[in-house]
């Protein structure tokens, strides 16, 4: 076994989650150090596996069974194959985490309650375990039996409501945010039950929905309503509150604009050479720009349209005002800043003909305990044998007599 560095070193994570909430959240965890168990079951393991094209491609250039989607999400960890419905496969889930500090799931609320492996069933003999469930909507509540998914959050959550050019049809994120979030969600929890649990308090049951996670991040939007009692509309990439904060067209392409205090747009009216407008009471103040959005905006537009992008660009981060290209996905893997950043990586993949697989990197920098990168997405049940010697210390005897009764 590679042996766990990082912050978390020592704290070992029983994944039962699939797709992407969970997922991430044990990535994460894994990346800064713990030694996460990915629990699939036995010939079908997480479907996002699936979820492709794209695939990574073997030697042959024929697309495996593993799934961008999936490598996404699967880092530095362990996976093993245990059929959970079956009584025998849920008690040697039981016998494992004995073993473990953390177990994350994913399943329907009372999903893992038949297999005598809910947070009531194990609070008892596992005083200590910290227990994090990932729902829809929470274990409470009007919609707890419900199947949630990330873009149901989006849409009960405001998100949808308010994202989209105010002339045409709202749209959804296409990043699947809420499971994103509810999984950074889930390892702050995590961390701060730990903490607890060091602290001689023993262990809970975290309870996490993603319409409740979509809700907690309206934040500036949120509290524009709940202030000003006026709800928030769809404003393209502008800003609620600050103006002029969004994309411009330039002579040729587009740039993102971020003058958004009083001091950088006078830099961007002198630069601009349009000083005049700071003359108008429309433009004297970011409340009065804000106010005049329409009007402010379209003066802008007529101005930032007389010249390309580099001009802009180029002059004012001279001038000290915020500018910026907007990137598609592969000028942003080629920038020289997220490359020196180390936000793009590789790693060896035993299925990759290439010999290697390219993963986003973690963004968090710690000078002591960085996060590391020891172990590509496993195959599907890569670690079985590895883990059950390791932990229950099963013999090979005996691990071959639970892979004939179908349990692994």
């Amino acid at each position: 076994m590679t042996q766990p560095t990082g912050a978390l070193s020592g704290i070992r994570v029983l994944d039962l989650s699939r797709v992407l909430a969970g997922p991430s959240s044990t990535q994460l965890l894994a990346d800064l150090g713990a030694d996460v168990i990915k629990v699939e079951r036995p010939g079908v393991g997480d479907e996002t596996r699936t979820w492709g094209p794209p695939f990574v491609r073997g030697a042959d250039g024929e697309e495996t069974t593993e799934s961008a989607y999936y490598l996404s999400a699967n880092r530095n960890k362990r996976s093993v194959t245990i059929n959970v419905s079956d009584p025998d496969g849920a008690a040697l889930v039981k016998r494992m985490l004995g073993r473990c500090d953390v177990l994350i799931e994913n399943f329907k609320v009372g999903g893992l309650a038949k297999y005598g492996l809910s947070y009531a069933d194990l609070k008892a003999e596992f005083p200590d375990l910290i227990y994090c469930s990932i729902t829809g909507f929470g274990q409470t509540g009007p919609y707890a039996a419900r199947p949630g998914y990330d873009m149901m959050a989006q849409g009960m959550g405001g998100l949808i409501s308010m994202t989209g050019e105010p002339d045409r049809a709202p749209v959804k994120v296409p990043i699947a945010i809420n499971d994103v979030m509810t999984g950074m969600y889930g390892a702050v929890a995590i961390l701060a039950a730990l903490r607890h649990r060091d602290a001689g308090g023993g262990g809970q049951h975290i309870d996490l929905g993603l319409l409740d996670v979509q809700v907690a991040w309206l934040y500036n939007q949120g509290l524009n309503y709940l202030t000003g009692g006026e709800v928030p509309q769809r404003l393209g990439t502008a800003h609620p509150n600050s103006v002029p904060y969004q994309a411009f067209a330039t002579a040729d392409g587009f740039i993102i604009l971020a003058a958004n205090n009083d001091e950088q747009f006078k830099r961007f009216c002198e630069f601009a050479e349009c000083t005049e407008l700071l003359e108008k009471p429309e433009f004297a103040t970011n409340p009065d720009r804000v106010r005049n959005r329409d009007h402010v905006t379209a003066t802008v537009a007529e101005i930032i349209k007389a010249h390309p992008s580099k001009h802009w660009i180029e002059g004012l981060e001279k001038a000290g005002v915020s500018c910026c290209p907007i990137n598609t996905v592969d000028q942003v893997f080629d920038d020289p800043g997220v490359l020196e950043r180390g936000m793009k990586i590789a790693m060896d993949h035993p299925l990759a003909g290439c010999g290697s697989v390219d993963l986003i990197g973690n963004p968090i920098k710690l000078s002591e305990t960085p996060p590391t990168y020891r172990r590509p997405p496993p195959t599907m049940g890569e670690h079985t044998d590895e883990v059950l010697e390791e932990m229950l210390g099963l013999s090979e005897d005996e691990r071959n007599e639970l892979r004939a009764a179908g349990l692994i």
